[in-house]
């Protein structure tokens, strides 16, 4: 009887892609009959400011990026030298990429991110490397 449970799974994968092409075929029909209006029909909030907030709520629902905004804030002397460092730039930028760097899974690849991220044309490269490697040890081990 395995045959019949094979076939049985394949006709619940044939329904499901008809029922796909299905759905393609109407969207492509109201699109030449509506035009691009035919987006109203299908997105609840088009004129709204979805396009602007993309992503936000991954951003903003980060646990790891609070941690690194609090820690920029805070006067941990490590902090202190970040802000130091980074000057006039965004400290919210600074702590959105520092936290994109938890994806980066080589350590050595996501410490050389990290100095990119600190790094300015008139400082030190050593100062650089030792603060990259300090942020990497706190923020990410």
């Amino acid at each position: 009887m395995p045959n019949q449970r094979e076939t049985a799974s394949y006709e619940g994968q044939l329904d499901k892609l008809a029922q796909a092409l299905a759905t393609a075929r109407k969207m492509q029909q109201d699109w030449l009959t509506y035009g691009l209006d035919f987006v109203h029909i299908y997105v609840e909030d088009v004129d709204g400011d979805w396009l602007e907030t993309w992503g936000h709520d991954e951003i903003l629902g980060n646990h790891l990026l609070d941690a690194i905004k609090e820690f920029l804030v805070s006067n941990d002397m490590l902090a202190v030298q970040v802000r130091q460092q980074l000057k006039e730039k965004s400290l919210f930028d600074f702590a959105v990429n520092l936290a994109e760097c938890e994806r980066i899974i080589a350590e050595d690849d996501r410490l050389s991110a990290i100095r990119n991220l600190l790094a300015d044309d008139d400082v030190d490269n050593a100062e650089v490397e030792n603060l990259a490697n300090h942020l990497l040890e706190k923020l990410f081990r």
